[in-house]
């Protein structure tokens, strides 16, 4: 009986853009089939985080270890904390059929780019930069020199756009969900995912 691989979803974009918010939203409809893949960080938990549910907190020098013995995806150091993906953990999953969904920064989608290039890579992009600079100011999580780097930080990663297969506007959280469900559709519908089902069923497999 043949078994098609689970697409690998890979949803990033600039800080404080709301893709904690947007997973959440998608994860909470009871038609989502997704794996969520949570990410490793060294940083703090924020209020109401827990660990094993909306990150894997780890000491810095565990996650240094991890990095040395080749086992993430993908990890990057952004605003003096470490952010990674376990290995294991996602090709187990894409191999027994589940969709696994990432979210994660625009330098860890790079590297997951390079390592699975036919994984599905949306961008989640914010109205304006005013409108996040706004964001990032209404969580109240950092200060203000803080907040100052993060929207530097997104200009830079509004120039990766071009890595990325899809852009989905977060001008209102339940539209992006829609747009990136549909997205998610189409492209278990491309010819180049489903052929190989359909030749190993023509050859009576």
């Amino acid at each position: 009986m043949f078994k098609q691989r689970g697409l690998l979803i890979v949803l990033s974009g600039p800080s404080g853009v709301g893709k904690g918010t947007v997973r959440k939203e998608l994860f909470a409809s009871p038609d989502t089939n997704y794996e969520y893949s949570i990410s490793m960080t060294t940083r703090q938990p924020r209020e109401g985080e827990a660990d094993g549910v909306d990150y894997f907190f780890r000491p810095r020098e565990v996650f240094e270890a991890l990095i040395e013995e080749g086992k993430l995806l993908e990890h990057a150091e952004y605003v003096g904390n470490y952010y990674g993906t376990p290995l294991d953990y996602v090709n187990e999953t894409l191999d027994s059929g589940r969709d696994v969904f990432l979210e994660i920064e625009v330098v860890g989608a790079a590297q997951v780019r390079e390592k699975m290039p036919d994984g599905l890579f949306i961008f989640l992009a914010p109205p304006s930069l005013s409108h996040l600079e706004q964001r990032l100011v209404g969580r109240g999580t950092e200060v203000l020199e803080v907040i100052a780097s993060r929207v530097a930080k997104a200009r830079d990663e509004l120039e990766m756009m071009d890595l990325y297969d899809y852009v989905v506007e977060n001008d209102e959280v339940t539209k992006a969900c829609d747009r990136i469900n549909a997205i998610v559709t189409a492209e278990h519908c491309r010819r180049e995912r489903v052929e190989e089902r359909y030749l190993a069923m023509l050859e009576g497999e």
